[in-house]
């Protein structure tokens, strides 16, 4: 009877121990899926919160920075869309360079120590697509009527993704012309200073107001072309050695209650699609007279175009540009002038080619000693109607300037170099620089 009892039990229990798992298995399922909507929950939240990335510069250059060891194609601007970002996400970020320099010429009383620039840079993202950049430059520290410094808007324009290969932007911008305009903070380029042609012949560092558009093939072809004001020619001092200092630079209206009765245009092309390389070149044409009546030459233009390459290879960095600028129709302006010493010249012209090596590295350390030769004429040419009254082509400047670099980092640089100047001697100088951006 016994043994009757425990079967019965025996077999009663095991009868119901499968439903009871059956609903425990249930509960742990329920859980689970309790689970997973809480952790997708906080997941949303997190990517509502997210910022979208902001790029620290404002605009990646059509080519590598000249004091790059190894460049490659350029990124483009006008990167995809980030996936993970929302519409309507925005971030704001702080970028910018500064350099400061100490020079000696051969008159020792004449030797400067300065900033030469402070450069702060905002951007902000109001998508993945559209952003805003903006640059504030203070120029020798000081600024004030007695002093020699400046503060200007360097950039402050909208841009623009309209898809993965085509971007346009507008505001105020630099113009995609020679190597260093858009690429002009301290450490990506070789020198203490600016070379002469890009700041000479091309104004460096030159913007325009004006509508752009920027374009990148897959085979490693960037395209610029836009509309923007252009020079204006009535502020020319004939007495002023500043006009043939940097033609384009005394007459340059930098965004300040620019004159827009003559629009320019412009084009670039820059192909980067082997690595280590890159050939390019533009051009910018527009009227300068900006229809003031009183202006002798009312039909006055500027032509300016340039053509450049680079090699990288190895350790080495190899590159080259020539620019050329042509006044058109300022013969009756000029012939106002006659007898002062600086009249409109007809072309300038000038050309470099450079050589740096990486000679040695050690973690963010390099040390690249470099070589530039130059050559560069602000008048090379006048109308033929200032001959007649003795004004003559003005002699090409030669220039050998030979350095070192010295980077803590890729962002900062210590610099020296000493610069020879064949037609004026009285000129050569040593410079030492510090450079820095991010």
């Amino acid at each position: 009877m016994k043994k009757t009892l425990i079967a019965a039990s025996l077999a009663a229990l095991f009868s119901t121990t499968p439903a009871i798992a059956q609903e425990d298995l249930r509960a742990e399922m329920r859980a689970l899926r309790e689970e997973v909507q809480r952790l997708r929950a906080e997941l949303d939240a997190v990517k509502k919160t997210a910022p979208v990335p902001m790029p620290s510069a404002p605009l990646a250059p059509a080519v590598a920075p000249l004091a790059t060891a190894t460049p490659t194609p350029s990124p483009s601007p006008q990167t995809a869309p980030a996936p993970a970002a929302a519409e309507h996400e925005s971030a704001t970020s702080l970028f910018g360079y500064a350099e400061l320099s100490y020079s000696r010429p051969k008159d020792a009383a004449a030797t400067q120590a300065t900033a030469g620039r402070v450069v702060f840079g905002l951007g902000h993202q109001f998508n993945e697509r559209t952003k805003f950049v903006t640059e504030l430059e203070v120029e020798h520290a000081v600024v004030s009527a007695d002093d020699s410094g400046e503060v200007a808007i360097e950039q402050a324009y909208i841009e623009h993704q309209i898809n993965d290969g085509l971007a346009a932007k507008a505001g105020l911008y630099l113009i995609p012309l020679g190597y260093m305009n858009e690429s002009h903070e301290p450490p990506n380029y070789y020198g203490v200073k600016r070379n002469f042609v890009e700041t000479a012949i091309i104004p460096t560092t030159w913007r325009e107001i004006g509508l752009g558009l920027t374009g990148n093939t897959d085979f490693g072809l960037r395209w610029d072309a836009g509309v923007t004001t252009g020079f204006d020619l009535t502020k020319w001092d004939s007495t002023d050695g500043e006009a043939i200092e940097s033609p384009l630079g005394a007459i340059h209206q930098e965004g300040q209650l620019a004159k827009a009765g003559n629009l320019a245009v412009y084009g670039a092309l820059n192909y980067n699609g082997i690595p280590g390389f890159n050939a390019g070149g533009g051009i910018f044409h527009g009227g300068v007279a900006q229809k003031q009546a009183d202006f002798a030459s009312p039909d006055a233009r500027l032509t300016l175009a340039e053509a450049h390459a680079r090699w990288t290879p190895g350790n080495w960095d190899l590159s080259t540009l020539y620019a050329i600028g042509q006044f058109s129709n300022t013969e009756a302006y000029n012939l106002t002038q006659v007898g002062n010493p600086y009249p409109v010249p007809k072309r300038f012209d000038g050309w470099y080619v450079q050589a740096a090596y990486k000679a040695w590295s050690a973690g963010d350390h390099t040390l690249s000693p470099f070589a530039r030769y130059e050559a560069f004429n602000t008048a090379r040419k006048y109308d033929d109607a200032l001959t007649e009254f003795g004004y003559s082509a003005r002699p090409t400047e030669k220039v050998v300037t030979a350095g070192l670099s010295f980077k803590l980092h890729p962002q900062v640089v210590l610099k020296t170099d000493y610069q020879w100047f064949r037609e004026d001697s009285t000129r050569n100088i040593f410079n030492l620089g510090l450079g820095v951006a991010y």
